[in-house]
């Protein structure tokens, strides 16, 4: 195909496709797909080898959010039956934080629910920060706990947080449609603060919410406009008790186009297979491999996902191989203190309209795992 052609030499070097480019991978049939996992497969190679970054969750203070986004189970009046607590002891974080270094990663992210923290807040996150980076030598840590305040950015990379995590999740257009008690404008505000800081900015997106492959397209170029060195793909997971529970859009050949498009988009960016591959790549998770450069290990904030030993054979088997602490994850050009910019071309052709795919007929609530063990319990976690 002379599109993939096109993309491959684009994104082997660092040059921006096209909006209607972004838009012909997304509308490409299921009898191309594997044509173009291959060839966004050779701009993942170029930047990356065949290296995957594992990345654990640490749920710090889950459930109870004044926020209203309609895809989270934490969420103002979800009815979710998810695990509810307040924050994490230091050494209780930190715990749970070995467990998935132990597995094998190589950062951990902690998270906490709310629409952000308070000063006292930066306070415990800062000692659990200190406790984790004791105990796991060459550890990153990033923090995602929501909207920052002025100066809350550099007490976090102060205290030695690497990186700090706010999506964008969808479309400016549409982000109305999924939240009312903040807007789009906020979130981007917040990524550019840690970026100002010094922190290393992870951002990324939900797809599966309805949006339109315009949507999925626009909330792309915007985080490459933002130039975060990590973007989350999160694919929805439609829990019981959110307006989003009957949103099942997603099949395995679409998440896996839109992880084609992401990565065409943003060639030489970590790009992290996130929330929900489980329940909508199922058996189809190792092909993602060869379009992502990093993975959650073991469960995610509220959910359960696979083994942490089934994520590790999956590297294996598919041909890849974990990252290990000593190996830089971005390519050299990206790396603080480097002037190797890419020229980029601006997107000017105009996009043909999209079509929301239809609703599957079958709801799958089988795959929806609430997550029992681990941060907040007394089980071991999945690692």
């Amino acid at each position: 195909m002379d599109l993939l052609n096109t993309l491959v030499d684009k994104g082997l070097r660092r040059e921006l496709p096209t909006r209607e480019e972004a838009l012909a991978v997304l509308a490409t049939s299921d009898d191309e797909l594997l044509d173009v996992v291959a060839a966004a497969g050779k701009v993942r190679r170029q930047w990356f080898g065949r290296r995957v970054k594992l990345n654990y969750l640490v749920n710090l203070k889950s459930g109870l959010c004044p926020e209203d986004c309609s895809y989270c189970s934490q969420r103002l009046g979800s009815k979710a039956e998810i695990l509810k607590y307040t924050w994490l002891k230091p050494d209780d974080a930190s715990k749970a934080a070995a467990a998935g270094v132990a597995g094998g990663a190589k950062r951990v992210c902690l998270v906490a629910s709310g629409r952000g923290p308070t000063d006292k807040d930066v306070d415990r996150v800062s000692e659990t920060i200190s406790a984790i980076k004791e105990q796991n030598e060459g550890v990153e840590v990033c923090a995602c706990l929501g909207l920052l305040s002025d100066g809350q950015a550099g007490r976090l990379r102060a205290a030695g947080a690497d990186a700090y995590n706010h999506n964008l999740n969808t479309s400016e257009a549409t982000y109305g449609d999924i939240c009312t008690t903040h807007d789009f404008s906020d979130r981007v505000s917040t990524v550019q603060q840690a970026q100002a800081a010094g922190m290393s900015a992870c951002s990324g997106l939900i797809a599966g919410m309805g949006e339109s492959d315009g949507d999925l397209v626009d909330v792309v170029y915007a985080l490459r406009e933002l130039d975060p060195d990590s973007v989350p793909v999160n694919f929805l997971i439609p829990f019981e008790g959110t307006p989003l529970a009957k949103e099942w859009n997603l099949t395995p050949q679409r998440a896996l186009r839109i992880l084609a498009m992401v990565r065409f988009v943003c060639p030489d960016i970590e790009v992290r297979l996130a929330g929900g591959r489980e329940v909508h790549l199922r058996s189809m998770q190792p092909l993602a491999l060869h379009l992502v450069n990093s993975i959650f290990l073991g469960d995610y904030l509220t959910s359960e996902g696979q083994a942490g030993q089934d994520d590790l054979a999956m590297i294996e088997d598919a041909g890849f191989e974990v990252e290990g602490t000593d190996t830089t994850t971005l390519p050299e050009h990206r790396r603080p203190g480097c002037d190797g910019a890419a020229d980029e071309t601006a997107a000017e052709a105009e996009a043909p309209a999209a079509t929301v795919p239809a609703p599957s007929d079958e709801t799958r609530r089988d795959l929806v795992s609430v997550r029992r063990r681990g941060a907040g319990t007394d089980l071991p976690p999945n690692a």
